[in-house]
C-alpha cells in the first residue's frame, strides 16, 4: 500500500493535499473491489471524478478511488437522441463529441469543468439551462452489493444545485452513468449574457456553443493555469418581499424570478463589496470574475480558501442580509464536511 500519496493532479485548485491511497476504477467492479478494501481497512473512501468541484480543506486520511468509467452510446428514434455516457467521461469532451455527430441540446452547458458522473450530483447549469432538463435517468451502483439501480429524473429530485445524491446516495453508492434525452426539435435558449444577442430565428447550436464558450473563457482562469474551482458560491434564492427591498435599495441588482423566488447573481453581490482581487494568504477573488476564488500562488492552502470565503459571506451579509453558500464540496480528514458550517 502506498502511503501519503499526493492529490495535487486531482483537484483544480492545485492543492497540495495527500490522501493515503489513490486508486484508480475504469469499471464498475474495480469501484466495488476498491471500497471494500477501504471498508476491510477501516479506511474512509472518496470516490472523485476530475477533482473540479473539491476542496481539500486538509490531507485526506483515507483511499480516494477515481471513476473512470468511459463509454458513450447513441440511439434514436423519430423524436429523439438517447444518449448514455459513462460517469468518467469529461462532460466538455462530450458535448463536443455529440455537436460533431449534429447532435444537439447541451451547449449552454459547454465548458463547465468536470465529468459527467459528477453533473447529476450539482444538477449542473448555466446560461439558462440545467442538467434536469436534459437528464432521462442515472444508473447507480450499490458498492458492498454491486447492484446496480436506475433513478428517473424525478427520483433524482433535482433542485438548484442539488440533487438526491447529496443526500441520501452520499455513502456506499457511486454514479456509474447517466443517460440524457435530447429533442431533435432543437429550441435555443438565448436568456443570459451574450446569448440574448443573437437571432433567435436563424441562431444554430454551433454558434450558441461558441457564444458560451467565449464568454466563459473571457472570465473564467483556466485550472490548468491558476488552480480554481470555477463558481465557488450558489446564485442565493430570495423570497420576493426580499428581492423588492434589495432592488429598491440597489437598483441594478440583477434578479432572475424562479418557481422558488428570485435568484441573485452571488458574483455582482460579491464585486459589489469589492472584493475582487481581494487576497488573503495564497488565495484571492478573480479579477474577472468575482464567483470564482483562486489558488493566487501556486501554494495556498484549503485554510486559506477556506478563510477567504468566510470573510467573503460576512462581507456580504453585512451589506445585503444575504448568506452566501457554497457550491463547492468541501473535503476534510475523514470525508466530505457541511460547507456552509466550515465558513460560518
Amino acid at each position: 500500500m502506498k502511503e501519503s500519496v499526493s492529490l495535487q493532479a486531482f483537484n483544480t485548485f492545485g492543492l497540495r493535499a495527500k490522501a493515503y491511497q489513490i486508486e484508480t476504477a475504469n469499471n464498475k467492479d474495480e469501484l466495488c473491489t476498491y471500497w471494500l478494501n477501504a471498508q476491510d481497512q477501516k479506511l474512509p473512501t472518496l470516490i472523485l471524478g476530475s477533482g473540479s468541484n473539491v476542496l481539500f480543506i486538509e490531507d485526506f486520511n483515507g483511499i480516494v478511488i477515481r471513476n473512470c468509467i468511459s463509454g458513450i452510446e447513441i440511439t434514436e428514434d423519430e423524436q429523439y437522441w438517447y444518449i448514455h455516457a459513462g460517469a468518467g467521461e469529461n462532460w466538455h469532451e462530450l458535448i463536443e463529441f455529440l455537436l460533431e455527430k449534429n447532435i444537439y441540446g447541451l451547449e449552454n452547458l459547454a465548458l463547465i469543468p468536470g465529468n459527467v458522473g459528477s453533473a447529476p450530483i450539482q444538477n449542473i447549469g448555466a446560461y439558462g439551462k440545467e442538467l434536469k432538463d436534459v437528464c432521462a435517468y442515472v444508473d447507480i451502483v450499490e458498492l458492498s452489493t454491486g447492484n446496480i439501480s436506475r433513478l428517473t429524473n424525478k427520483e433524482c429530485q433535482f433542485g438548484y444545485r442539488d440533487s438526491i445524491f447529496k443526500h441520501h446516495y452520499q455513502q456506499g453508492f457511486a454514479i456509474i452513468s447517466v443517460g440524457f434525452l435530447l429533442s431533435k426539435k432543437w429550441e435555443p435558449i438565448l436568456t443570459y449574457g451574450d446569448l440574448v444577442k443573437l437571432p433567435p430565428e436563424t441562431v444554430t447550436p454551433r454558434e450558441v456553443f461558441e457564444s458560451v464558450c467565449l464568454m466563459r473563457t473571457s472570465k473564467l482562469p483556466n485550472p490548468a493555469v491558476t488552480g480554481n474551482a470555477g463558481s465557488f458560491f450558489k446564485n442565493p434564492v430570495v423570497d420576493i418581499r426580499t428581492a423588492q427591498h434589495l432592488k429598491n435599495e440597489f437598483p441594478f441588482c440583477p434578479q432572475y424570478v424562479q418557481s422558488n423566488g428570485v435568484k441573485l447573481a452571488a458574483g455582482w453581490l460579491i464585486d459589489q463589496c469589492g472584493l475582487k482581487g481581494f487576497q488573503l494568504g495564497g488565495a484571492s477573488v478573480h479579477l474577472k470574475q468575482a464567483l470564482v476564488l483562486i489558488n493566487t500562488t501556486g501554494t495556498a492552502s484549503g485554510e486559506d480558501i477556506v478563510k477567504l470565503a468566510a470573510y467573503i459571506r460576512q462581507k456580504v451579509s453585512e451589506r445585503f442580509g444575504v448568506q452566501l453558500e457554497p457550491e463547492v464540496r468541501f473535503i476534510g480528514q475523514y470525508g466530505e464536511i457541511n460547507a456552509v458550517d466550515a465558513i460560518s
